[in-house]
């Protein structure tokens, strides 16, 4: 799974993409400050099985503290996009492209209105955040027309030609664009376009076909950054109201990368997503002591956390539906160098025991037997659907 952090310049967007993974990244009050896309692993976190076996699981990859497991997920941050960028303005080809890789957005706004389109200081409130969930959406949705414009009429030519469905026509041109049989099928319906030749598509139909096919390969979350800087809820609820079918988050990335620094020095005791912490040092210097006491009382106390780990979470397991799947054996969950429950998988919705298999290895799926449900013992075919928090053994032969 990767997830695209996206935006436009100077709104918090590195500073979010540190506070998940706790890497360097250059960032700055000045625009463009991102050029080349910074990649790096957050983690989204899941009650862990651990405790349906009464035991302490051992991760190889991530981490679990207090039976939270926290899973490894693939992060991008992009060059700022501005007005324009699908026209080539500023860096938006170049950021465009590399926001495709992602399979899903979360886009970071300034709720303060403190900086403008451009990513340019402004007075504090001045500037409308409204004005930045639209323009990104009419730009990504104008960048995807275009491409879709320069291969319809070529795709229009051999369907009349091949003389074939109008879903056949498409799948190939567009399942690099990470585009399946299914979502195809589905978009095409929904607009009443299946039984219509490629070339006889309107302007209107076109342009809503686009909208339609960014909804459902790049769907995007708002991560609402700088709630610090708001003395209400006014701007954030006044957002939500204006687009009701976008999921908006408010945010404090600063709050986040300065509580995991402090943990991660062994400063404070820090659960990432929570609604507080524990200072376990006495002789902080006054300045980070009224910092921290400033995060707790302003951010944790008002928004129950600093939203970080809320968004990429909801963009994981309710946007995505994305599973957390373990391997594991009815005789031993141990690997053998003794490790609990070492391995976590992120796997698709619909995913089948079968998919499971291939996951962990090729032989397994190309060998495979039946799988077994570890905490029911229960035997499952190839076909069985899994659900999130499943523990599977794979039996396989030669």
């Amino acid at each position: 799974m990767m997830i695209g952090l996206v935006g436009a310049p100077n709104k918090g967007k590195t500073k979010f993409f540190k506070a998940l993974t706790l890497m360097d990244a250059e960032s700055a009050n000045y625009p463009f400050t991102t050029i080349d896309p910074n990649k790096g692993i957050g983690f989204v976190r899941n009650n862990c099985v651990d405790s349906f076996f009464n035991t302490q699981c051992n991760p190889r990859h991530g981490f679990c503290k207090e039976h939270i497991r926290f899973i490894p997920v693939d992060i991008i941050d992009v060059a700022g996009l501005v007005p324009g960028a699908s026209e080539g303005r500023g860096l938006g080809n170049k950021f465009l492209t590399d926001l495709y890789q992602a399979q899903a957005l979360i886009q970071v706004i300034d709720i303060s209105g403190s900086t403008d389109e451009e990513g340019r200081p402004v007075p504090l409130g001045s500037y409308d955040p409204a004005n930045e969930i639209d323009f990104l959406l009419t730009e990504i949705e104008t960048w995807l027309l275009g491409i879709f414009k320069k291969n319809f009429e070529k795709l229009g030519r051999e369907q009349q030609v091949r003389k074939i469905k109008t879903l056949n026509t498409l799948l190939s041109f567009m399942s690099g664009m990470g585009v399946n049989e299914e979502i195809l099928d589905q978009s095409l319906k929904s607009l009443n376009l299946q039984d219509k030749d490629v070339l006889s598509w309107s302007e209107t139909e076109l342009l809503n076909f686009t909208k339609k096919i960014r909804e459902k390969t790049k769907p995007i979350v708002i991560a609402a950054n700088k709630i610090d800087l708001l003395t209400n809820n006014k701007k954030l609820d006044e957002i939500k109201e204006k687009f009701p079918n976008i999921k908006i988050i408010g945010c404090c990335a600063e709050a986040e990368l300065a509580l995991k620094s402090a943990d991660k020095n062994k400063i404070v005791e820090y659960l990432p997503g929570s609604n507080s912490f524990k200072i376990l040092k006495e002789d902080i210097p006054e300045k980070q002591l009224e910092a921290l006491k400033f995060i707790q009382k302003n951010i944790l106390d008002k928004h129950k956390s600093t939203g970080v780990q809320e968004i990429v979470d909801f963009v994981a397991f309710e946007v995505l539906k994305y599973m957390a799947i373990y391997p594991g054996g009815t005789k031993s969950l141990k690997d053998k160098n003794g490790n609990v429950l070492p391995d976590c998988f992120l796997m698709p919705p619909k995913s089948t025991t079968l998919d499971f298999a291939y996951k962990l290895h090729t032989d397994f799926g190309n060998n495979f037997i039946k799988a077994v449900d570890v905490k029911t013992k229960m035997l499952l075919g190839k076909e069985h659907l899994l659900k999130n928090n499943d523990v599977i053994e794979i039996i396989s032969g030669k």
